[in-house]
């Protein structure tokens, strides 16, 4: 029992010594900080609030659009279409050939302007297919002629030709593209008669 009494009176001596050091916060200061706390916790809450309703809004309007009219259209649109088409090569074929008479040359600087009246092969004569259009190729181009030469058979540049070729539709020329759309060479098709 004396060992317990001893005890005591230390664990006594103990808690008065610390009442008389420490010193308990005022009751203001604990007010205060329990306010803080509070406003603190309030303002997060009020400025996620505001973001929430700032975003749903936001996300609302973009959803729903204002009334602005008709959509215009995404291409303008061309007042005729053209029939004409690039033809592609065949598969594992380096050209494709169109067959037209090839007039209304002319010279434009390094390139030469034609306009094409395309044709189909009929029995070893040509029918007009109805599509017309211009080219405007280089003058360099080479042309394989025949019976716009001299009846010999002849490679000549495009711009030795605008003069035969300034006329109406009269000379039939099959027309090699290749697989970009690029016209490769134009071959007199002295074989058909135009």
């Amino acid at each position: 029992m004396a060992d317990e009494t001893v005890l005591e009176t230390y664990l006594a001596d103990l808690a008065a010594s610390g009442r008389r050091q420490a010193a308990p916060l005022a009751a203001d200061r604990i007010r205060a900080r329990g306010e803080q706390r509070v406003r603190r916790r309030r303002a997060a809450l009020t400025s996620g609030g505001v973001l929430l309703v700032a975003a749903v809004a936001v996300g609302g309007l973009s959803l729903t659009g204002a009334p602005r009219g008709p959509e215009p259209p995404a291409v303008a649109p061309t007042p005729t279409a053209s029939p004409f088409v690039v033809p592609a090569p065949a598969p594992g074929e380096e050209y494709a050939t169109e067959l037209g008479h090839v007039y209304g040359a002319v010279a434009e600087g390094d390139t030469v302007r034609v306009t094409v009246e395309r044709l189909r092969s009929v029995g070893g004569t040509t029918a007009p297919t109805g599509v017309v259009h211009t080219l405007t190729l280089p003058r360099g181009l080479p042309v394989e002629t025949r019976r716009l030469g001299d009846g010999e058979p002849a490679d000549v540049e495009l711009g030795g030709l605008v003069d035969p070729l300034a006329g109406g539709p009269r000379w039939v020329f099959a027309i090699d593209y290749d697989g970009e759309g690029r016209v490769h060479s134009l071959r007199e098709a002295y074989w058909l008669d135009g």
